[in-house]
């Protein structure tokens, strides 16, 4: 079985508005629903289950049934932090979940998830044991001067780094097991760390799957426009 966990746990001051920005209406629909959306109408999605903002909750289910998100079976309160909410997430599946079912872990906020990034993320996890969106790095990238921050003497070859967001995807068994080690441990759970960066400090080897520029984050009023201006286009048919 492959079960989908979207983080919808967060606040989003930063799009400055008055509700969380996971349930903005975009024309008509909140964001968090063109998001499960995606996952709902894909073949490889067995289960939804949403981690959301406290005291949400029944909001996201009355939007459930209005949209006919029909594979969503849990929603799960999430935490003080991107982390602790996954882990929420990955706690609830607690004898629901197979050790080799494959767990695809997203943000509430990237709703423009292509079905070809689902597909390749899932396979990859099922064939590796897990799998990390990536895109390349097209940007040169540079690094500060220690004597002097205004200036450089130093760059990072652009072929040596990818770009990751989510969907992120793991076998059950590997994310339980790494989540629990980590917060005993206190080793990948502060500050920004996600389930990738926690993998990794964690001793896993990541394997990459396909991503797409159109997988953005709605984290500011700019990047709504832009999610408002790929609608607009008409360009997306897998859109409902």
């Amino acid at each position: 079985m492959n079960i989908a966990i979207i983080i919808a746990g967060g606040s989003g001051n930063r799009m400055g508005q008055d509700i969380p920005k996971q349930f903005i209406n975009v024309y008509d629909k909140p964001v968090l629903i063109y998001t499960l959306e995606s996952f709902q109408h894909h073949e490889s999605i067995d289960a939804i289950g949403v981690v959301c903002i406290d005291g949400w909750e029944s909001v996201v289910q009355a939007y459930a049934n209005q949209f006919n998100i029909t594979k969503l079976q849990w929603i799960v309160k999430g935490g003080g932090s991107a982390q602790e909410s996954i882990y929420n997430g990955v706690k609830a599946l607690e004898g629901k979940a197979s050790a080799d079912d494959i767990i695809v872990i997203h943000d509430g906020i990237r709703p423009l998830v292509e079905p070809f990034v689902l597909t390749d993320v899932v396979a990859k996890a099922q064939q590796y044991g897990n799998a990390v969106t990536s895109m390349p790095y097209n940007e040169q990238i540079f690094v500060v001067s220690e004597d002097d921050e205004q200036t450089t003497t130093q760059y990072i070859p652009r072929e040596t780094l990818r770009r990751v967001s989510t969907p992120q995807a793991y076998r059950y068994d590997l994310l339980s097991e790494k989540y629990r080690e980590a917060f005993d441990k206190n080793i990948g759970v502060a500050g920004s760390n996600y389930a990738n960066t926690m993998m990794v400090q964690l001793g896993v080897r990541l394997h990459f799957s396909a991503g797409s520029d159109k997988n953005i984050k709605l984290t500011t009023k700019d990047d709504l426009e832009l999610f408002k201006g790929y609608l607009a286009k008409g360009e997306n048919t897998w859109l409902k």
